[in-house]
């Protein structure tokens, strides 16, 4: 990226394609009265906000899919470039965009409070109702019809929308994981403020273009391009009601710690790990695997990280794991058929590359792959790896596999539970009561049998247990948490 400044003196930036380095296009750059003309805004548009009507919100959320998938291409196109994300995945990230969307308009017609029951203990119940000339009222000592009129009180709780959401969003889903904070925000009437990962914001500028053409009101979802002092200043802002944060661990830790009385959602990172039982199917098991690890070049916070083998199927787990790895196209994410390209950037490839080495150098093997070539590394699968090296221990966020021989499934389950993050999980098993048992003993926020920690459907509840977060997204999840309860006793007797 490159700072420039054009004809009308407003900074800009250029966005550079990680692959080859050509400009994607051009972005303003926030600065201090822009960033806090957004908090203003957001301020003034939340009062309109809050009091638009469900099918309102709904029909904006929906127009907003149905103009995204008319220009399909054009959105297909942008994340490929500014992400370097092959076409087949930024296909893949825009059919779950839509499905995330319509997914949102259809929670916010449904989203609704509930009648809480007053009248379930005798004893609260005659203390409550008392009244002060009366002192205390007995039950027994109330005739029937008098009792059913004490009765008639109700209690509804309602949820209501609590105000501006600061999303701050990463490089690797520069769509989907922006409408993982901004579909439930708008779905309850909560304005945004974006502040998009610095690798990819052109992604949701068009969003916020786009939405404002769907009704959004002017002012309901900003962008803001800034640094990160004018990041960390927004994050520090009273006047923001939440920051709902997707990133790294020490990030996400440090936000949590500087923003005050706010409501904070984080989801953090991962070294996602797999379990392959001796009952598996083992080819399935290894297909599964490649594409968890080697998906958007290991970009991705659920992929597949760590793999435990039963001794009695590792040697055909791992001859099928290698041949399918080495079997993967490598290059320009956006020639159709490429299965990896680059990593987000030169330098991101260069650290994947030295833990690579660093875990030879500490007697692992390299099976396939581990060389790279500018921001591109192959992918790659290791073996005699140790819990204490990074590409074990640490989230590599790169194509890169570790494979490991262990006597059981159950020793499996403890090592792929020895870690500091708990995201999600992968168990091939046939045997219920071993799925059901690693559930117990293994803290990840979602557990997949038979298949991969990258399965994520976008309205289930997502998030992690110790160093991978707190909260959870997923449509209704994320509504809930950005709204609050205001609760109404009525006595209607």
């Amino acid at each position: 990226m490159t700072d420039r400044t054009d004809s009308s003196q407003q900074a800009v930036e250029s966005i550079l394609c990680p692959y080859d380095g050509h400009v994607v296009g051009e972005m303003p750059v926030s600065g201090e009265a822009d960033v806090e003309r957004a908090v203003e805004t957001a301020q003034r548009v939340f009062g309109q906000m809050k009091r638009l009507p469900r099918f309102v919100r709904a029909d904006i959320l929906d127009r907003t899919a149905d103009i995204i998938e008319r220009r399909r291409e054009e959105f297909v196109r942008l994340i490929a470039a500014e992400a370097g994300k092959p076409l087949y995945d930024a296909r893949g990230e825009l059919s779950r965009s839509l499905f995330n969307l319509r997914n949102a308009a259809r929670e916010a017609r449904a989203f609704a409070g509930h009648e809480v029951p007053l009248d379930v203990d005798g004893g609260v119940f005659e203390y409550q109702t008392a009244t002060a000339e009366g002192g205390a009222l007995h039950l027994d000592e109330v005739d029937q019809d008098a009792l059913a009129n004490l009765g008639r009180r109700m209690g509804i709780a309602r949820r209501f929308p609590i105000g501006p959401v600061l999303a701050i969003t990463p490089f690797n889903f520069p769509l989907n994981l922006v409408l993982h904070k901004v579909a439930p925000a708008i779905a309850v009437g909560n304005p945004v403020i974006l502040k998009p990962a610095p690798q990819t914001p052109l992604t949701g500028r068009l969003l916020a273009e786009v939405m404002r053409e769907a009704g959004l009101p002017e002012g309901g979802l900003q962008v803001v391009h800034c640094d990160v002092t004018l990041a960390d200043r927004l994050v520090r802002d009273e006047r923001i009601a939440m920051v709902s944060f997707t990133g790294s661990a020490k990030v996400g830790w440090h936000i949590k710690d500087v923003a005050g009385k706010k409501k904070v959602a984080l989801e953090l990172g991962g070294n996602g790990a797999v379990v392959v039982g001796n009952d598996a199917d083992v080819n399935f098991a290894a297909a599964r695997c490649v594409r968890g690890g080697v998906v958007y070049g290991g970009q991705y916070c659920i992929g597949v990280q760590r793999i435990f083998v039963h001794t009695d199927v590792y040697d055909a787990f791992e001859a099928e794991l290698v041949k399918r790895v080495a079997a993967c196209r490598t290059g320009n994410p956006l020639e159709e058929g490429v299965d990896v390209g680059p990593v987000i950037d030169e330098g991101a490839a260069k650290r994947i590359e030295s833990w690579i080495q660093e875990a030879v150098d500490n007697g692992a093997r390299v099976l396939t792959g581990g060389k790279r070539t500018r921001a591109l590394v192959e992918p790659t699968v290791l073996t005699d790896t140790g819990a204490d090296m990074k590409v074990e221990c640490e989230e590599i966020f790169g194509p890169v596999m570790t494979v490991t021989r262990v006597q059981d499934a159950d020793e499996g389950i403890r090592r792929a539970a020895d870690s500091r993050y708990g995201l999600q999980g992968g168990f091939f098993t046939n045997d219920l009561r071993r799925a059901m048992r690693a559930l117990e003993e293994w803290d990840v926020g979602a557990l997949m049998i038979n298949d991969v920690p990258i399965y994520r459907i976008d309205n289930m509840p997502f998030g992690g247990w110790h160093d991978s977060g707190f909260g959870r997204e997923g449509t209704r999840y994320a509504m809930e948490s950005m709204t609050d309860i205001k609760f109404l006793v009525v006595n209607y007797g």
